[in-house]
């Protein structure tokens, strides 16, 4: 653990989760920043640009509130709507494994963005959630393994953009109050993407003294401290994610924890898709066979094939 200083500005930060805490207001805080690892995970598709950037604000999102929680196993975030882009799944290992992938109706995206502008630099278009997913919901599930409860929280999509939705979520969710900010950016090349997240402490964790107004007041000055927060700072690989901290929080004493790395890892294997299709009827197998005759499955997050012949599945019935 040490407090941010001007001179302690050691790497930009891509690809990680720093905490930090702002102990003079009470809050505590998640930065992410994801730049290989999102370009991996969108290079594997071809989604218009809308839909990468979408998906890229959805991976940025989960790791953020995955970064919030203790658990060891996997944390989900899945957008489902009645739209265009039908479904958005991301997973975080507690290890820091992260992938994503979307199901897009292609004709139906052409249509709803005929016509319509998009951002610059994020390449979305206006109000992106009713635009491309539409009426429907965010899930968020933790699973440990088989032998502890899963849990799963679920909130409409109440909102234009996903940070609008996850408000939406903290609000109806969460006992403690808090904020986000989320930002991506496509150079042409390259994606990036952001998140600032804020929580306040319990009470409890607080001078004892502080009232419930003051606790109130410190709350509402770093979520405007928050909100000052530029797309262009959160995005800028030349400015450290501590360095940013420091331009938001040096008056309130920042404190970085141990930044935790995030990687492109995608957990399909043959022996996982070996247990899949033993479940399923030989009969029903036909219709994923290509024109030579193998069973083809392709996993929908990192876009790998594997392929099975007559004698692969006689193997998997009797093993």
């Amino acid at each position: 653990m040490n407090t941010v200083r001007p001179a302690s500005v050691p790497a930009t930060g891509s690809d990680s989760v720093l905490p930090f805490q702002l102990e003079a207001l009470g809050v505590r805080g998640r930065a992410v920043r994801l730049g290989p690892v999102l370009d991996a995970i969108l290079s594997r598709h071809a989604y218009p640009e809308p839909v990468a950037a979408l998906l890229a604000e959805a991976l940025v999102l989960g790791a953020a509130l995955a970064s919030t929680l203790k658990y060891d196993g996997i944390f989900t975030l899945q957008l489902r709507g009645d739209g265009p882009v039908r479904l958005m799944v991301v997973d975080l290992t507690s290890e820091g494994a992260l992938r994503g992938y979307a199901q897009v109706e292609a004709t139906r995206l052409e249509a709803a963005l005929r016509d319509v502008p998009l951002d610059a630099a994020s390449r979305l278009p206006a109000n992106p959630v009713p635009r491309l997913l539409g009426a429907g919901h965010m899930a968020f599930t933790v699973d440990q393994g088989p032998q502890t409860e899963r849990y799963q929280g679920v909130v409409a999509l109440d909102g234009a953009t996903l940070a609008d939705c996850a408000h939406h979520y903290f609000r109806q969710s969460e006992q403690l109050a808090a904020g986000l900010k989320l930002a991506v950016v496509h150079d042409g090349r390259h994606w990036r993407a952001a998140s600032l997240v804020l929580q306040a402490l319990p009470s409890a964790q607080l001078i004892a003294e502080l009232d419930a107004d003051e606790r109130e007041d410190r709350w509402r000055k770093a979520v405007v401290l928050l909100g000052s927060a530029t797309a262009a700072e959160m995005l800028d690989p030349a400015l450290p994610v501590e360095g940013l901290l420091l331009r938001l929080f040096h008056e309130d004493g920042v404190r970085a924890f141990d930044r935790r790395p995030l990687r492109d890892q995608c957990r399909c294997s043959r022996e996982r898709i070996d247990r899949v299709l033993r479940t399923i009827r030989r009969s029903e197998l036909d219709e994923l066979r290509d024109a030579g005759g193998k069973v083809i499955v392709t996993c929908e997050f990192c876009s790998t094939t594997y392929r099975y012949a007559d004698a692969d599945l006689d193997a998997l019935e009797t093993a």
